[in-house]
């Protein structure tokens, strides 16, 4: 996914004259040819993530599209006041990207772990979440982002995320896989175990669909009235804690929703810290959402 994002924020700069780069001291090798073709648009801001965010303000009071790029937990906890007064309160046009998240820098600890970016971010008022979940959907968020007024945080994966079907329309929540009876929600890159998960349902005669939701917020509400007349369970499958992610947030809007028949389950990381030193795929096994993990879940709810 990064690599993808580098590609296309450089096509994208090279139309738009207004877009600069901020990086939090990681990219340089990656923005090589931003920098080529895109001078003096590019600037590396260091291990001052807080700064870049208020450098960020500055450049969009200015009449200028920032967009700030850094591992996810250093661009969005540690300058969670920046974004919230400089970015958000006065509503400024700015894409906050945050690279590696879930467990994607799992060997670094906890340091490097994003299971609650969505949670903290989706409570400040007036921005947009998009959790592209293959390359391809990078590609077509990074342009729908450049088109909203207000501010908007890109959750991308890491690296070597397979690309699925090719989704023309930048739709919120598109259908991947059609069945009936129970429902699949995927959120962002951990969408290769999830279709995993679904070739051993399927296997097991087990019917389902499988939905990919990119559009985290503005939740829309049509579409979980949609679901709710045509599944009869719901299984939100996320690399984020269940506390606050989409799970609850979809949970928020079923509570308004009249005569809502659907069960819904959340199939993520409980609420305790990651300890063990490993990668992306151990610490996926270790917690139950390797493919096989998501199955034994939604089997267990099913019986």
């Amino acid at each position: 996914m990064r690599n993808t994002f580098a590609s296309e924020i450089t096509k994208l700069a090279k139309k738009n004259k207004k877009i600069v780069l901020l990086s939090g001291d990681i990219g340089n090798r990656l923005f090589d040819n931003f920098r080529k073709i895109n001078k003096n648009r590019f600037y590396n801001c260091g291990i001052a993530e807080a700064s870049m965010t208020g450098i960020a303000s500055g450049l969009a009071y200015s009449g200028f599209l920032p967009v700030t790029y850094t591992i996810t937990p250093f661009n969005t906890m540690r300058c969670l006041e920046q974004i919230k007064l400089d970015i958000c309160y006065p509503n400024l046009k700015t894409i906050i990207v945050g690279t590696g998240s879930g467990l994607s820098y799992a060997s670094l600890g906890s340091t490097h772990h994003s299971l609650e970016d969505i949670s903290i971010l989706r409570s400040i008022p007036n921005i947009t979440i998009f959790c592209p979940s293959d390359p391809n959907e990078v590609k077509k968020m990074l342009s729908q982002s450049l088109k909203i007024k207000g501010p908007v945080y890109l959750r991308l994966g890491k690296k070597n995320e397979p690309n699925f079907q090719n989704r023309k329309k930048v739709g919120s929540m598109h259908k991947l896989i059609k069945g009936k009876s129970i429902c699949l929600i995927n959120v962002g890159a951990i969408l290769k175990n999830v279709m995993k998960a679904s070739e051993i349902l399927k296997k097991n005669k087990i019917d389902h669909s499988v939905y990919d939701l990119r559009v985290i917020k503005p939740l829309i509400i049509k579409n979980l009235i949609y679901l709710s007349k045509n599944y009869s369970k719901i299984f939100v499958i996320e690399e984020h804690y269940e506390n606050g992610g989409a799970y609850s947030c979809i949970l928020e809007q079923v509570n308004k929703i009249k005569n809502f028949r659907s069960k819904v389950y959340s199939i993520s990381v409980e609420n305790k810290f990651i300890k063990f030193c490993g990668d992306q795929k151990s610490a996926l096994n270790l917690i139950g959402l390797d493919a096989e993990g998501i199955f034994k879940r939604i089997k267990k709810e099913i019986k």
